[in-house]
């Protein structure tokens, strides 16, 4: 067994261990490292953040080399397995799925988030459509000899089409549960973390369990006792760390004093601990 296919069993462990997972989610090498150096076992990309970071909407607005470098990047920056947010694959076709797969798993990466709806997230493919799409990344990963880990979003929640929130629970327990015997490894029902939706979800869906951190899930303690496998921030944090650089920003367009950035500052040495030694091969 290679060294990336030990990673993914080693990511695939940490799923079951019965420990939460935390995945604060990275869009670059210096947040990978950070994480890496704090003692979480494995880093998850954010595709929201990756894209936002370089100017672009999420929804795969931005061409997949340039995903597939920035996770290389990531990738090559640490240690520990890296999971990727691959949106829905960037391709429709099963053949240029695979293809796309394929070329994931040569950056490194050993897991994939990876989506069942369109665009914004408001139309959902027909199940047996998602069915067969999981299959094939699985094909595609099991041809390199290596046991990707997919994390397959179930994204009822945010979907258009639903009469009432029972129904949209029961659709993404229906799809968790498909995805699972498709060959996914965890199911992700994005968009709602509250306890009471939670427990059910945990309580109909016998595989590991991602959950999206918001305002509004549970906490992480909460989670733990519940049993949910593993969860995950998304966009959040660069989202955060953008909001204090737009502050920052509007302080001094204003005359204001120097602390808002000054105030804590690191110093070079400290950012030194996470960047890598000598010049870009």
């Amino acid at each position: 067994m290679n060294e990336q296919a030990k990673k993914a069993q080693t990511l695939l462990s940490l799923h079951t261990n019965g420990q939460l997972l935390i995945l604060p989610n990275v869009w670059n090498p210096i947040g990978a490292r950070m994480l890496e150096a704090k003692g979480f076992p494995a880093v998850a990309t954010a595709s929201a953040a990756i894209a936002e970071s370089l100017g672009y909407a999420d929804g795969e607005q931005i061409k997949v080399k340039t995903m597939l470098e920035a996770v290389g990047r990531i990738a090559r920056g640490v240690n520990v397995p890296v999971t990727a947010d691959f949106e829905a694959g960037y391709s429709d076709t099963l053949e240029g799925l695979q293809e796309n797969i394929s070329h994931l798993l040569d950056t490194g990466a050993v897991g994939i988030n990876f989506e069942d709806s369109f665009d914004d997230s408001s139309r959902l493919r027909p199940i047996p459509e998602q069915v067969e799409r999981i299959k094939a990344v699985r094909e595609a990963a099991d041809r390199k000899g290596i046991h990707l880990v997919i994390n397959a979003r179930a994204d009822s929640f945010f979907a258009e089409g639903f009469s009432s929130d029972e129904e949209r629970i029961e659709d993404v327990i229906t799809r968790s549960n498909a995805y699972i015997k498709a060959g996914a490894d965890c199911t992700y029902p994005v968009g709602r973390g509250d306890k009471e939706t939670v427990k059910i979800l945990r309580q109909r869906i016998s595989a590991p369990i991602n959950v999206l951190a918001s305002a509004k899930t549970a906490n992480l303690k909460e989670l733990q006792e519940i049993g949910i496998n593993r969860v995950s921030f998304g966009p959040y944090i660069f989202r955060s760390l953008l909001a204090k650089a737009a502050a920052m920003y509007d302080e001094v367009q204003k005359l204001g004093g120097y602390e808002i950035v000054t105030d804590g500052i690191w110093s070079g040495n400290d950012v030194q601990n996470y960047l890598a030694t000598g010049k870009e091969v």
